[in-house]
């Protein structure tokens, strides 16, 4: 195998996992966050949880869903529940593509 194919190879590995991580993260968004954060990241006043969509997203969101943060309300103020470093890359991937 020459070297030309390997990289494109390993770039089309790359490519299908980044799409099945956004397909995860659509899904575990809508079961752990759409209910506070809205089904489109639209947010929702009433609860006071802010829209997600349209934000700039920081790379700092996996560590923000995973430890927390003290302006989210109970139970996720101390992190989100059995979500994992992995589940939330991939939430992180998703939310960056509301746009």
């Amino acid at each position: 195998m020459n070297s030309k194919m390997v990289v494109a190879l390993a770039a089309l590995a790359l490519s299908a996992s980044t799409v099945t991580w956004a397909a995860d993260g659509a899904a575990l968004f809508k079961s752990k966050c759409a209910s506070c954060h809205g089904a489109n990241g639209e947010g929702k006043p009433s609860m006071k949880a802010p829209a997600i969509k349209g934000s700039s997203v920081t790379d700092k969101l996996p560590e923000h869903i995973l430890k927390g943060d003290a302006k989210m309300k109970a139970p996720h103020n101390k992190g989100m529940s059995g979500i994992t470093e992995e589940q939330a890359k991939a939430i992180y991937e998703y939310v960056k593509t509301l746009n």
